[in-house]
């Protein structure tokens, strides 16, 4: 686990973190977010939503989510307030990685259905008004891909489009070339023995690497974005992209080891040596740029909205930064932001949550929209991660923060890990592991199925399986039990999204200040308009605040707009600036009164 350590002065409050570092900070600053509305982009303020297809809706009964199933519930998210969603990988595949190691990139994988009923989904979204964006795989296919196949037999389109190499003989036996290990454990070489040369493979072997030095791979990889383009998605997110270049060989064609980190100690785990040769390599930035420029192409010449790229990145933040664009190129609109998974844990306090806010937002060049990413299919959901309690307080965190939200599917109604035995284990990042440790390994316990209802199986499928275990939970935490419970977690989400529509809210200036260690505070604010303080109580006490104390410029008396279940306050109740109570784990949010 990552340790933090920060000694950080407000005003004359001085408050001392149990950590080993010692870094000055600045806290808190006034971020000025104003969108003129007759120059602003619709992804600007939008609300995004990650389906995992395969655990989302299964319309067939065989207990695997699917195109259809997907279809059926967009208005579900036009409920939820959302604006576009991205669907994790639906192209034909093996399935090795659940759909990372893509066959076909035109091709929709027969387990969520067909291209008519893509075309269908398309046709529905467009009806309901929620965007569809797709997962783009530029870092390697499936070894079942035709081009892999091709590369094999050295045809001379093919031969180089993969990253292969002879090896080297030590001792008389031939060895792979270099130390590189896979992100699922292992050498990061495997041997194709009708070749006779190792291919790259970063994740599974059955993944091999493309070759970005290679021009006619980002050819290719263009023809793809172009294709699905034409089919009228809004944008891509694309997966890995750190990995898809890695260090150029040398003269004779070889790559160097890279350093092995210090204690490491087993040679197949992924930490045992920093991947300097094979991530973040500077050319990797230019390509974002390249795609960010076929998109901006493509709208030029067919009209219609932006179409965006969101870019999955956990490099350092000043090397995230560079994905936005400079003074000469357009980068991706959105670099995702993953602070908040990276950083914060279930022991991290109200300042530690200011500095990973602020950070984001100071490093921001100028005119770049931010984004805000609490969970993913990688990572154990927000509740598990961060604690159940906070589950509400997390949402309207994520939602009153300046730009764009992404929330995860089933995040909105509290869903939760859903422990899964390793005979039930099918992610192959666990599968791989030793049985005492594959649940540090697993992302199946946050893929679970998306619960519906009370019925049988979550009214996920029809079917007498899923795919995954239901969470035993799923009769109280469900969209039906929770559309009629008036402080749900569905309900407070569904509020803060009508929130997100006001004017101050939407293009407001932001003050993020941690008030204590357990209070966090974002006030939001624009001239002639309501200003709002969102308090969040993120520990078990009980907090007396005075936000005069806190933030300048408000009003004396303040009015609830929105409450949690933990609340006693209830909407339009009125309270002193210099008097508000908080409770454990309560989450408010107040407007000044004129």
């Amino acid at each position: 686990m990552m340790q933090y350590g920060r000694i950080l002065v407000i005003g004359n409050l001085l408050a001392t973190f149990a950590y080993a570092a010692v870094v000055p900070l600045s806290n808190s600053s006034v971020q000025n977010n104003l969108i003129d509305e007759t120059k602003s982009h619709w992804w600007q303020t939008a609300s995004f939503y990650q389906i995992y297809p395969r655990s989302f809706k299964d319309s067939s009964g065989d207990g695997v989510g699917d195109l259809r199933g997907i279809a059926e519930k967009l208005p579900y998210l036009k409920e939820i307030g959302i604006t576009a969603t991205w669907l994790s990988p639906i192209f034909a595949s093996p399935m090795a990685d659940f759909g990372y190691d893509i066959s076909n990139f035109y091709e929709i994988d027969p387990m969520f259905g067909t291209m008519e009923d893509f075309e269908a989904l398309i046709k529905k979204a467009n009806e309901v008004g929620v965007k569809i964006i797709l997962d783009f795989v530029p870092n390697h296919s499936s070894d079942e891909c035709e081009w892999f196949q091709k590369s094999v037999d050295r045809d001379p389109v093919f031969e180089n489009f993969y990253v292969w190499h002879p090896g080297k003989i030590v001792n008389g036996t031939r060895k792979p070339p270099t130390n590189w290990v896979s992100i699922f454990r292992g050498s990061a070489w495997k041997w194709n023995e009708k070749r006779q040369e190792y291919y790259l493979h970063q994740f599974v072997d059955k993944q091999p690497d493309f070759n970005y030095r290679n021009p006619t791979v980002r050819h290719y990889m263009n023809e793809i974005l172009r294709f699905w383009l034409k089919k009228g998605v809004a944008g891509f997110r694309c997966d890995a992209v750190p990995n898809v270049f890695e260090v150029a060989p040398d003269a004779e064609g070889n790559y160097p080891d890279e350093p092995v980190n210090e204690g490491a100690t087993d040679p197949d785990d992924h930490g045992y040596t920093k991947h300097i040769y094979t991530s973040d390599q500077p050319e990797t930035i230019n390509l974002v740029y390249e795609w960010r420029k076929v998109l901006d192409d493509f709208t030029a010449e067919n009209g219609g909205d932006d179409k965006i790229l969101m870019i999955e990145t956990w490099s350092e933040i000043d090397i995230v930064m560079q994905y936005y664009g400079n003074e000469t190129a357009e980068g991706a609109q959105m670099p995702f932001n993953f602070q908040m998974i990276s950083r914060l844990n279930s022991n991290s306090n109200a300042y530690y949550y200011a500095e990973t806010i602020n950070l984001w937002m100071d490093k921001m060049p100028k005119g770049r929209t931010a984004n805000w990413v609490l969970g993913n299919h990688d990572k154990n959901r927000v509740g598990t991660r961060l604690g159940a309690e906070r589950i509400d307080l997390l949402n309207m965190l994520l939602l009153t923060l300046p730009g764009c939200s992404v929330t995860y599917q089933g995040e909105e109604i509290g869903m939760t890990d859903v422990w899964i035995s390793w005979n039930d284990t099918v992610d192959p990042q666990a599968c791989n592991a030793d049985e005492s440790v594959y649940l540090e390994k697993s992302r199946d316990p946050c893929r679970s199925p998306f619960q519906w209802s009370d019925e049988k199986n979550a009214g996920f499928t029809t079917g007498s399986k899923t795919w995954l275990p239901i969470s035993d939970l799923y009769r109280d935490v469900n969209v039906k039990k929770e559309r009629g419970v008036q402080l749900s977690h569905l309900n407070v989400y569904k509020k803060m999204q009508a929130l997100r529509h006001d004017k101050t809210i939407k293009n407001g200036d932001s003050e993020v200040k941690p008030i204590n260690e357990n209070v966090l505070a974002i006030k939001r604010s624009l001239a002639n308009y309501p200003t709002y303080v969102i308090l969040l109580n993120i520990n078990k006490t009980v907090e007396t605040l005075d936000l005069h104390a806190v933030f300048n410029n408000l009003s004396t008396e303040m009015e609830y707009v929105i409450v949690t279940a933990k609340s006693i306050r209830r909407v339009g109740d009125r309270a002193y600036a210099d008097q508000i109570i908080l409770l454990p784990n309560e989450a408010v949010v107040l407007r000044t009164v004129k």
